[in-house]
This record gives structure tokens, C-alpha cells and sequence, in this order.
């Protein structure tokens, strides 16, 4: 997936979770962030941040804030480029099929799941979660409790009962990571629900991305690991 024009940026402070003051060229803007985490660890004083200029100067916030570098490594923030990139990632890496036929935002039972994927005689459904917290080269989800992630890996649960495939696709926002594990500090029930779901089936798909300043592909494979493995 690709953004228009970028800029950079360096980050002043985030009065709250959907904006963000960000000096351009000496100039303190206020802009949009595309993601109402808390990206604490990310969005600190200093940071040089990467936006997307809407060229719309009527737009209340003309810009968004797309990414960050943290230690000299850029990551990704924007909330909507997991989907955007893995769906990109379905149609051309066969591994669900050489010609899928994709539903996004497909609704199933009592949850609403990012893709329903029809392929051959496959049926499978699909959450897909933006990773952006690392440390040391391991990322991590949730950076935040999330009872909405909760919900879907149990709804991915019932969709294997049922007879679908069903995975979670951690789409890991950055580049240079060497494994993955549940933030078990931030949700234990998470971190051990995905266990539970991993144990009866349900696949769990971890990959990085290339990032650059206009743009976010998926990429490779990284291997995940839970608190007692």
C-alpha cells in the first residue's frame, strides 16, 4: 500500500488520542493520528514523525501521522494499513489459494471479522492486528487491554468448530524484529487466549512489513513464542 505526498515532522506532544502537535519546517500543526493507541513508547518528545499531506489546507487537521522512527527504526502507525497491506498480501502470495475470492469486514455470528476468504473448497475467516510496540527486537500486542481482541479470537474459535480455517494475522509494522509475544503485562487473558486458540486449531500468522516513509508491504515470516515456550 502506498501513501501521496509525506513529510516529516517532529513530534511536540498528543493533547489526546486523535491529535497530535507536530512541528513542520518550525511550524506547530496540529494533525491526525491514524491511531488511537497509545503508541507511549513511540510518540515521545523529539521523535522525527512521518505524515501524509491531504493537500487540503480546509481540512481541520490537513495532516496525518502515518509513522516514527524509534531508534532508527521506522514504524508504521497508521491503524488502517494492516488491513490495506494484507489484503494486498492475499492476493499475491497463494497461501490461501491462487484466485481467493475476498470479503472484508464479513460478519459471522456475533463478530465482525476483517476478511472471509472463499478459495477452491477453502473457507476462512480472518482477523488481522497491527503490531507497533517492540522491545529489543521482540514485538508485541495488545499496547493496550483490548476485550474487542479478546472477542475475536474467540470468535475465531467458534468458526473452526463449525468447520471454517480460521486465523489471526499479526501484521508487524516494522522491520528488524526476531519474534513475537503477547504483551501479557498489558492482557494476560489475551496472551492466553491466543494460546488456547493456537492449541485447537486456529492459525496464527506473524509477519513484518517494509516500511518506508510513503509505503507498507508485508513481508516475512517471524516466529512467535508464548510467556512459558
Amino acid at each position: 500500500m502506498r501513501y501521496g505526498r509525506t513529510v516529516r515532522g517532529t513530534f511536540v506532544s498528543r493533547p489526546n488520542r486523535f491529535v497530535a502537535e507536530v512541528d513542520i519546517s518550525g511550524t506547530v500543526e496540529t494533525v491526525h493520528v491514524k491511531n488511537t493507541g497509545r503508541c507511549k513508547e513511540i510518540l515521545v518528545p523529539g521523535a522525527e514523525v512521518i505524515l501524509e499531506d491531504s493537500e487540503n489546507a480546509r481540512r481541520r487537521t490537513r495532516y496525518d501521522l502515518i509513522a516514527a522512527y524509534k531508534n532508527g527504526i521506522l514504524i508504521n502507525i497508521d491503524s488502517q494499513a494492516p488491513n490495506q497491506a494484507f489484503s494486498e498480501f492475499i492476493h499475491r502470495s497463494g497461501l490461501f489459494g491462487d484466485v481467493p475470492r475476498v470479503f472484508p469486514e464479513h460478519v459471522h455470528g456475533d463478530s465482525r471479522f476483517d476478511f472471509y476468504i472463499e478459495s477452491d473448497d477453502r473457507r476462512i475467516f480472518i482477523e488481522v492486528k497491527g503490531v507497533t510496540k517492540e522491545m529489543d527486537g521482540v514485538c508485541m500486542f495488545p499496547d493496550a487491554p483490548t476485550e474487542r481482541g479478546l472477542k475475536h479470537i474467540k470468535g475465531l474459535e467458534r468458526c473452526l468448530s463449525e468447520g471454517y480455517e480460521a486465523y489471526i494475522a499479526l501484521v508487524v509494522q516494522m522491520k528488524g524484529m526476531r519474534e513475537f509475544v503477547p504483551d501479557y503485562a498489558i492482557h494476560e487473558e489475551f496472551g492466553k487466549e491466543m494460546e488456547t486458540a493456537e492449541s485447537l486449531g486456529v492459525g496464527v500468522l506473524v509477519y513484518d512489513c517494509i516500511v518506508t516513509e510513503d509505503s507498507m508491504t508485508v513481508d516475512s515470516p517471524i516466529p512467535h513464542r508464548y510467556a512459558h515456550s
